[in-house]
């Protein structure tokens, strides 16, 4: 009875140790300590597969570690933790790529896994909530509208087909600058090359550049504003948490500004042709085209406003980028410069200006053109993907989401790919089969695969007429008389990479 009474008493005190709140919080604590462990461990195994990457510091990741021009910080790093790099840009995951081996692992071998794009808070804004051929999700919509961007807007019969307006506006800026020749004014190359582009564009795109010169100062003020806004660091893009910053600063009430306007002016324009219809096909220009595709096509409003937007932002400032650079490392090295201009002058001849026919024969311009693009490509790191499911890189682990950057800047400079890699040396391309179609992934200025630029005939052609044109009917010196080979080309990137400084040229007419 005794012994009975014990046990009762020893169960009744056990009961009271273990569902007192103090043994309850004790226990609860120590299997959080367990699960907590498991987590911070298996994260530990899990980033233990990650590729390489710096130290990072909370919230900003490593965005400490990038400079102004973060393709060249991105290269700085793939030099120390090599060619495939992880980073946080903010709370967002990121893999660079630096090497022709790995571009061809994600841009063929997996470019399927990185069809995608992350969307941006700019471009699901000026977009249309990214419904164009640069954003929209890889699906049957983004092959249906890729599909009438290649075969119908792009092709290179249809870019034949305009040119004559690449004739047309060419020659105004030779007239406007021929004028200038003779008061020995400093032109502002750079900017008079952008016009040129935006208003190439807007009459191939839309058949006009606006009505009457105000409506040309719009449309190349909204274009440029466009293009600005869409390299503008948003908040939200990396710290998805403090989206509302973008909102404190203004930004998303800029961006609902300048889309609002785009539409209106989109709108007036479908509608006039929708009043005309015009009936002869190398006539139409590409709203024409997205009009009657729309019917065939089952398209909305949106998706071609979306395209169209498309067209003036790949366009206009990829193609203004690469004649600005161009002409610019001619200026600093005299010698090419010189070199291109006599095969510029022997193939055109007494003619009063370059002809589209005279094109084939410039193989040393064609040269020239490649080694801008290898030293100076408009996307530096080409456009960001994303990877759609956890995958494997160079034997590391890529969970999903994680941002895909493939630094092209860093492989057409790599000096074990290329020789004297820093130095522009055109004939390196000559009798070299290698071209601009993204099948050789130690040069592919405009990208590989899935997602490569749609839009490859159209600008080039208007950038191989252009440099053409400004080499045979002009020399060029520098404003200020300084030595050519000072010239600062220095970077800046928005959008694309542009020169900082300007170029500030004088003219002087070959006769």
């Amino acid at each position: 009875m005794a012994t009975t009474q014990l046990v009762l008493q020893w169960l009744e005190l056990k009961g009271e140790i273990f569902f007192s709140p103090i043994s309850l919080a004790l226990v609860i604590f120590y299997f959080s300590v367990l699960v907590l462990r498991r987590y911070i461990s298996r994260n530990k195994a899990e980033e233990s597969k990650l590729p390489p990457s710096p130290p990072r510091l909370p919230i900003i990741g490593n965005l400490h570690q990038l400079g102004e021009l973060a393709y060249r910080s991105f290269g700085d790093l793939s030099n120390k933790y090599g060619p495939v790099v992880f980073l946080y840009l903010g709370q967002a995951p990121a893999v660079v790529i630096s090497s022709p081996e790995l571009a061809i692992e994600v841009l063929k071998t997996q470019d399927l896994q990185f069809a995608n794009r992350p969307f941006t808070t700019a471009a699901k804004a000026l977009l249309y909530g990214c419904i164009d051929v640069g954003f929209a999700p890889y699906g049957e919509y983004w092959r249906q509208i890729r599909k009438i961007c290649v075969v119908e807007l792009l092709s290179i019969k249809r870019v034949q087909s305009f040119k004559s307006v690449r004739e047309q506006e060419v020659s105004l800026m030779i007239e406007q600058i021929s004028l200038l020749c003779s008061q020995q004014t400093p032109v502002n190359l750079s900017e008079m090359i952008l016009t040129l582009s935006n208003d190439i564009v807007a009459m191939c795109a839309l058949g006009t550049k606006g009505e009457g010169e105000s409506g040309r100062d719009r449309l190349g003020k909204l274009s440029r504003e466009v293009m600005r806004l869409l390299g503008v660091f948003s908040f939200g893009d990396f710290f998805p948490s403090f989206g509302w910053i973008d909102v404190f600063t203004g930004f998303v009430g800029t961006l609902k500004k300048v889309s609002k306007e785009l539409d209106i002016f989109f709108e007036q324009v479908i509608e006039k042709h929708l009043v005309e219809q015009k009936k002869d096909d190398d006539k139409k220009d590409l709203l024409d085209l997205l009009l009657q595709a729309q019917v065939d096509n089952n398209l909305q409003r949106e998706n071609i406003k979306a395209i169209l937007m498309d067209m003036f932002v790949g366009g206009t400032d990829t193609t203004s980028t690469v004649i600005e650079w161009a002409i610019a490392e001619l200026i600093r090295n005299p010698k090419v410069m010189k070199k291109t201009q006599e095969e510029v002058r022997r193939v055109v001849g007494r003619k009063s200006k370059v002809k589209e026919e005279d094109i084939h024969q410039l193989d040393y311009l064609n040269c020239v053109i490649k080694e801008t693009l290898r030293l100076h490509p408009p996307g530096p790191t080409l456009a960001p993907r994303v990877a759609s499911e956890s995958t494997i890189i160079n034997g590391y682990h890529i969970p999903p989401g994680t941002r895909l950057l493939v630094n092209v800047w860093a492989i057409q400079r790599d000096s074990n790919i290329w020789t004297n890699a820093e130095e522009f040396i055109p004939e390196r391309f000559s009798n070299n089969p290698i071209d601009h179609k993204g099948q050789c992934y130690e040069y592919m200025p405009f990208g590989s695969g899935r997602r490569g630029c749609p839009g490859i005939s159209f600008g080039l052609a208007v950038v191989e007429y252009v440099l053409a044109n400004l080499l045979y009917s002009f020399d060029w010196e520098l404003a200020g008389g300084g030595k050519m080979e000072e010239l600062d080309m220095s970077e800046t990137f928005g959008l694309a990479v542009h020169k900082k400084v300007p170029l500030q040229l004088i003219p002087k007419l070959y006769s």
